[in-house]
């Protein structure tokens, strides 16, 4: 099959910011890399602080090398490093009376 004739397929590439989500919808050839989805959504000016050459990546949560080919409705997901680890969130939380996730919502 040749490039002109190569089956195209539309693939999301996601970067959650603090105070937003960056969500690109493309259509790449099929089989085309994460990183290149990546690159090819021009995240750079919404996300300066994002080093995209070295960004961990992930497909639908499930961590996956740079180079793993995508299928048809992926959804590639930029992944920043941690600011904190998140028992250190937890522990700063708790010395003042609060906690993480579900358990402190009234039922």
């Amino acid at each position: 099959m040749s490039m002109a004739t190569a089956v195209r397929i539309p693939v999301e590439v996601v970067v959650a910011l603090r105070s937003k989500l960056e969500i690109v919808r493309l259509t790449v050839p099929a089989g085309t890399a994460a990183a290149d989805a990546v690159a090819a959504a021009a995240l750079l000016d919404a996300c300066p602080d994002i080093d995209f050459g070295q960004a961990g990546l992930s497909v639908w949560g499930q961590p996956v090398e740079r180079d793993h080919p995508l299928r048809r409705g992926d959804r590639v997901e930029v992944l920043r490093p941690l600011t904190i680890d998140p028992r250190d969130a937890r522990r700063e939380l708790a010395k003042s009376g609060k906690s993480m996730g579900a358990a402190d919502r009234q039922e």
